[in-house]
């Protein structure tokens, strides 16, 4: 494997969050079963074994899928980066667990919200019992769908956990997400198409094949220019991870690649602006204002995005909320600005935040993972979770788990 690939495979790891290689799930478990949904999403249901129901349901919203790939449950999401299978985790804590594929993939967030409704309804039919609790727990664009929905829907779920989503203002991550590239542009001129806003069929279908490694072979021979894209557009990267740089700028890249043209369709417009934006942190600035590809937003698009895909911070049901301090691809900024919105709310009292200094999107562990279902259970039941050995049979990993519900449980 040449090293560009080899930095590549990295990525998958490091950017995502998410295991390059997970385990494959060849045939669906016993405990499990699967059906359409009425939009044709895919369902999955699956149930304790080793130990009996205790009556309350783990729903977990997926984060982004391209939206060229066919719509299933993508098994890849159903693993933490240690390995952790998510639906065998939630049952020997004697949950029942439910997922689904969503009816379409790219910009998914109203149509995630729609199935997840859909499926609490679908649960009750298919195991004939009512659950005493609902909870839901989403990564990414998952998380994003999570919030939004306790906070619009609490009667219909006991409270949420929503990891490493752009919860905090989605116009501005939209913008985060435009200004990198048109810098990116800036200083690697030609080697994407000169549109960020319209991406070509081609780009997104030889993105693997041509373009990335070109990518990789100008950052590794470039560190100047890339030190100011970075500089300039505060994209974390991790000191201590020297691959990151590249993980970063290949993560945001592909998203360009892969989500605008569908964003746009999804949102009847194009929503980046940045006519107005001041771009420091160059060797240049005034030359780098000059030169930048300026762009503004369509008034639909961000008509769409304020109606249907910013979060309100008003809170009736407890929600939980991990992120990694350095995370290129949702930046950690989204947690603060949420916290902002749920004070102002006065909604403070039904909200945690668990922050991980550690690099990547959605990069925790199952002890962190763990610690955050606790504390939601804990702040919607006043109950303590049982089951946790099976989940850490290891005493170190036990250790940390209750390190950080004691820190986070004081409060609450």
């Amino acid at each position: 494997m040449s090293r560009a690939l080899q930095l590549i495979v990295v990525t998958l790891v490091i950017v995502t969050g998410f295991m390059a290689f997970p385990p494959s799930v060849l045939t669906l478990p016993d405990n499990c079963v699967e059906g359409k949904q009425a939009r044709g999403a895919v369902y999955r249901i699956c149930m304790p074994t080793t130990m009996p129901w205790n009556g309350d349901l783990v729903l977990y919203a997926h984060g982004y899928v391209a939206p060229t790939e066919p719509v299933g449950i993508p098994e890849d999401q159903l693993f933490l980066p240690d390995g952790t299978y998510i639906p065998e985790s939630i049952n020997e804590l004697g949950y029942a667990f439910a997922t689904t594929s969503y009816s379409k993939n790219g910009l998914a967030v109203r149509e995630g919200i729609k199935d997840i409704r859909e499926l609490v309804r679908i649960f009750g039919k298919v195991t004939t019992d009512s659950p005493r609790h609902v909870y839901l727990i989403g990564a990414s664009e998952g998380g994003q769908i999570t919030a939004l929905a306790i906070e619009q829907f609490p009667g219909e779920f006991s409270g949420g956990m929503a990891l490493c989503g752009p919860i905090g203002d989605f116009q501005r991550h939209i913008n985060y997400r435009g200004d990198f590239r048109v810098v990116f542009d800036y200083f690697f001129p030609g080697l994407l198409p000169p549109s960020p806003v319209a991406i070509p069929d081609y780009v997104i279908e030889k993105w693997g094949s041509d373009y990335m490694p070109s990518i990789v072979g100008s950052v590794l021979a470039n560190p100047g220019y890339t030190t100011q894209l970075l500089q300039v557009t505060q994209a974390s990267v991790d000191p201590n991870i020297p691959a990151s740089i590249l993980n970063t700028v290949l993560g945001m890249l592909w998203f360009n690649v892969v989500a605008t043209n569908n964003a746009v369709e999804e949102l009847n417009g194009q929503p980046f602006d940045n006519q107005r934006r001041l771009y420091v942190g160059s060797l240049d600035d005034d030359k780098l204002n000059r030169g930048v590809q300026r762009f503004s937003a369509d008034s639909s698009a961000s008509d769409q995005i304020a109606a249907h895909y910013q979060t309100s911070g008003q809170l009736e049901r407890p929600l939980v909320t991990l992120h990694n301090t350095l995370d290129p691809i949702v930046p950690y900024w989204h947690e603060l600005l949420y916290g902002e919105k749920v004070l102002a709310s006065g909604s403070s009292n039904l909200y945690s935040h668990i922050s991980v200094s550690r690099y990547g999107h959605c990069n925790f562990n199952v002890r962190e993972t763990l610690a955050g279902f606790a504390l939601l259970v804990l702040m919607a039941t006043g109950q303590e979770i049982v089951g946790t050995k099976a989940v850490l049979p290891e005493a170190n990993a036990q250790a940390e788990f209750l390190d950080i519900i004691d820190k986070y449980s004081a409060v609450h």
